[in-house]
């Protein structure tokens, strides 16, 4: 049995995660946007395939999101890297002291996480960031595993209304609350989950999303983790 902080059983999920080809309508997606690219990018290699979460072991908060963005982490490789929610995310973490940089920009770029761990209930780039309920109800058994192998969660981080419903039905959260930016939901016998505005670019481009909003819900988790 996997003892606490142990990364093997997660590198081994991981792996898992990567070879997966269960859901045909992804698989397309995720290879067509590798092969075809887009401008900016058409040097690089494309990742263009499921993204496995990242992180401290030991995470006593976890940020869980929707599915990796086309160009963002199907193209890098690692989860909310490479793009505009991802910069937004990663900045709000290294001011929280969850991260030792504020950057993320590719799978080698130096960026290590302390006492948080970053996943999504999807792990393919879905056409138009909408995963369909078959594809979301695959992907489940994934999440239920990383969160079993995170033995030190204490917080979950969901980020949107998506993130926040594979919470819930994760932890089995009945009724369910309703989602908004920094409501709070404590599972019996597991983490609270906070809610948080995802850092998507129609958030954070409208002011519906601030640093400031985003800075609360960390200072909050970290005001919750408990040793």
């Amino acid at each position: 049995m996997a003892g606490i902080g142990e990364r093997a059983p997660l590198d081994t999920l991981a792996r898992r995660i990567e070879a997966c080809r269960a859901c045909p309508r992804l698989v397309d997606w995720r290879e067509q946007i590798a092969r075809e690219k887009r401008a900016a990018y058409r040097n690089e290699d494309y990742w263009g395939r499921p993204v496995s979460g990242f992180g401290d072991p030991n995470a006593r908060i976890v940020v869980l999101g929707l599915a990796p963005a086309a160009h963002g982490a199907n193209r890098t490789g690692r989860v909310f890297t490479g793009d505009r929610s991802g910069d937004w995310l990663f900045a709000a973490m290294h001011r929280a002291g969850l991260a030792n940089q504020a950057e993320s920009t590719s799978r080698d770029d130096g960026l290590e996480l302390s006492d948080a761990w970053v996943t999504a209930a999807v792990r393919c780039a879905p056409p138009d960031n909408k995963p369909s309920i078959e594809e979301r109800d695959e992907c489940a058994p994934f999440l239920a595993e990383e969160l079993a192998l995170l033995k030190r969660c204490q917080v979950v981080v969901c980020l949107g209304a998506f993130g926040f419903q594979a919470a819930c039905r994760h932890f089995d959260v009945r009724p369910r609350p309703r989602f908004g930016h920094g409501a709070e939901c404590v599972v019996d016998g597991g983490p609270t989950l906070i809610c948080s505005f995802h850092p998507s670019q129609q958030n954070t481009f409208t002011g519906r999303l601030t640093e400031e909003m985003l800075d609360h819900v960390f200072a909050r988790a970290r005001e919750l983790t408990i040793e």
